[in-house]
């Protein structure tokens, strides 16, 4: 039950930081939006690698058609940033995309790995 609670917590938390990013925006202006934003902003970024370490989700995000997906749709949007973007923004979203991108692509070859049975 404890542990059912503590990632409840953690994923109200995770989609709370998102909502205040992205949606602070909409309602308020000003200094209030900016401190809202980044606050949002560190809440997602402290609680998301926390909630991506419970087991569903872990196992998940190990599996490699999961990794396929995330790598080839990384670069694609990684590209398409720095064809069809203009300024700063440009740089800064390809290179956060290709990141991505390159994690997905180096845990490609560990999980095609498999361990040796013990006997």
């Amino acid at each position: 039950m404890k542990s059912l609670l503590s990632t409840v917590a953690l994923w109200c938390l995770f989609v709370a930081g998102l909502i205040a990013c992205l949606g602070s925006g909409f309602v308020l202006h000003g200094d209030p939006q900016q401190v809202t934003t980044y606050s949002g902003t560190a809440l997602a970024l402290v609680t998301g690698p926390l909630v991506m370490r419970k087991e569903p989700i872990r196992t998940w995000l190990s599996a490699r058609p999961t990794l396929w997906f995330l790598f080839l749709f990384n670069l694609l949007v990684a590209v398409c940033a720095g064809l069809f973007v203009d300024g700063p923004q440009s740089i800064l979203a390809a290179a956060g995309m290709g990141v991505v991108a390159l994690g997905a692509g180096i845990g490609l070859p560990r999980s095609g790995r498999r361990r040796p049975v013990r006997i």
